[in-house]
């Protein structure tokens, strides 16, 4: 399952969404999370699982491997359920002693997981379809303006392309790790969720240890580059906008409106 992250890593694909500025997948990313939070009965819902849908048919990243990232975080979205379907008013549906399922509840489990997921595969989206450095660059250039608040932009920006860019490397030493245990009989599926666990121990702790030397090389390739942070520097390649991102704001801006209007007058 581990080997199964797909989150944060670049899909590479020459699609619409792919070509499209770092910044406007950025506000794609951020204006679609606000038209989820605003989503209040199915047809908000139907609303915004057509524009997910749209989204995703448009990169061309296939659902198959979306769903992999999907594998991983299952545990988490099954506690998140947990901790909302026991919590809330209206009609009975089940109880014993404290616990109680309500039809209230059920609905508000239904909305926040589908909120989640949702959220997840938009920003996976971004992810996929963005290389980590042009993503970096765009997070730098939307967020200039708090430069001027003395808030470290640049250093945010180059920490998160530092920590994408790690990713898929450290999933290509986790697969070598685990390949090496199990070819020495190591079992990794066997057994009670407390085996389990145990079980990664001979995995994590090289996976550690050459979590910290790559750290460390990274480190010093930098200090004797001198680089003391992106402030200031020349890019390659400047971001500019084409029609194309420009028609996509006012896809999204249109779409979170009749969000907005649907949510005052309904």
């Amino acid at each position: 399952m581990i080997r199964d992250i797909t989150i944060g890593q670049y899909y590479s694909g020459n699609s619409v969404i792919h070509r499209m500025d770092p910044r406007t997948k950025l506000a794609i990313t951020f204006l679609y999370a606000i038209s989820l939070f605003l989503c209040k009965d199915w047809i908000m819902i139907l609303a915004a699982t057509a524009f997910l849908c749209i989204y995703v048919a448009v990169s061309r990243v296939p659902i198959t491997y979306i769903c992999r990232g999907l594998k991983v975080i299952w545990m988490f979205i099954l506690f998140t359920a947990i901790f909302s379907v026991f919590n809330g008013d209206g009609r009975v549906l089940w109880s014993w002693h404290r616990l109680r399922i309500t039809d209230n509840s059920v609905m508000t489990t239904v909305l926040v997981v589908i909120r989640l997921v949702y959220l997840i595969i938009g920003s996976s989206v971004m992810t996929y379809t963005t290389r980590p450095m042009n993503l970096a660059n765009g997070l730098e250039s939307s967020l200039g303006f708090l430069k001027k608040i003395k808030v470290p932009v640049s250093d945010m920006a180059m920490m998160l392309m530092i920590a994408l860019r790690f990713i898929p490397i450290f999933m290509e030493e986790l697969d070598k790790i685990m390949k090496a245990q199990l070819s020495r009989g190591a079992d990794f599926e066997s057994g009670n969720i407390f085996k389990r666990i145990k079980s990664y121990v001979p995995v994590f702790v090289p996976l550690f240890v050459s979590a910290i030397r790559r750290a460390t090389d990274l480190a010093q390739a930098m200090d004797a580059r001198c680089f003391d942070g992106s402030e200031g520097r020349s890019r390659m390649n400047p971001l500019k906008y084409s029609g194309t991102d420009y028609v996509s704001y006012a896809i999204v801006l249109v779409y979170l409106g009749c969000m907005i209007v649907y949510r005052c007058v309904m």
